[in-house]
């Protein structure tokens, strides 16, 4: 069963608290998603180790009920 975007969303801001996260669903299908997810937390992280953050607050989700997830990260512009 392919996920929300609202849960998606939810499992990001559990484990990333202050993460202003915005998803968009590719293709309408619920299978394919882009998001673009900020956090302080990301600061002095590479780019490899901040989508690591994501992917871990997703929960083994990703390839499963999640299929596709553009990731996009970044740090806020005023930290």
């Amino acid at each position: 069963m392919p996920m929300q975007a609202e849960d998606i969303e939810r499992l990001i801001k559990e484990s990333i608290p202050d993460a202003k996260v915005s998803i968009e669903d590719l293709r309408g299908d619920g299978d394919h998603y882009a998001a673009h997810v900020v956090s302080a937390q990301f600061v002095g992280k590479s780019r490899v180790q901040q989508h690591q953050i994501v992917y871990d607050a997703l929960r083994g989700k990703m390839g499963g009920e999640l299929h596709a997830l553009a990731l996009q990260t970044s740090v806020p512009e005023t930290v």
